[in-house]
Parts: C-alpha cells; structure tokens; sequence
C-alpha cells in the first residue's frame, strides 16, 4: 500500500513545529516537499529520514 499524502498542517503537526516554520525549511534548508498545483505535499517517511539525517538542526550562523 503506498503511502499517504501529507499538508503542510499535517508535516508541521507531526514534527511539533509551526507552518511558517515548515514553509521556511522548504525554501531555505532543502526539506523534502512536492509540489501538487498550489499546494506543497509530503511523506512522512522522507521528513523523518531528513530530520535524522540532520535536516533540521539549527546552524550556528542562522538568525
């Protein structure tokens, strides 16, 4: 079975962070997001293998 589609509500819910917070890692960090029309997508399964894989860690030299 293949897995589901996630919103941007659903990805910032998941990961505990806000949706302003999602749409700033999509453009600024390379976190893993589809395109679908106007709206952006995801999979959980790749967000997690990106969090662990250090995606979401802050940078010292970030504001």
């Amino acid at each position: 079975m293949s897995e589901a589609w996630l919103s941007v509500e659903d990805i910032a819910e998941h990961l505990g962070v806000s949706k302003d917070t999602v749409y700033t890692w999509v453009a600024k960090k390379d976190m893993p997001a589809h395109k679908v029309g106007r709206l952006w997508k995801f999979q959980a399964s790749e967000i997690d293998d990106w969090v662990r894989n250090g995606g979401a860690a802050v940078q010292e030299n970030e504001d």
